[in-house]
């Protein structure tokens, strides 16, 4: 099974764009559309926080492109971001 056709992974992720408010949550960004759910600790590294909504963060597909191969300098602002 792919992991978009698990429906943990699928819940997981709904919640994630709700608690995000259906936004972007990069600062300086408010886009509400093309989103996209991020593992902040990625699963290679953590996976038992791959159906944790406290470790997703909702992302434009612009800004989750623009982090790509920069994830690890983005951890610390996402979990501050979805604990605040």
């Amino acid at each position: 099974m792919r992991s978009y056709e698990d429906p943990l992974y699928t819940e997981a992720r709904r919640g994630a764009r709700k608690r995000d408010k259906y936004r972007c949550r990069m600062p300086g960004c408010t886009n509400k559309k093309k989103l996209q759910v991020h593992h902040i600790i990625p699963c290679s590294k953590a996976p038992h926080l791959r159906y944790e909504v406290s470790n997703l963060i909702t992302l434009c597909r612009d800004c989750h492109a623009s982090i790509k191969n920069q994830e690890h300098h983005y951890e610390s602002l996402f979990i501050e971001i979805v604990n605040s």
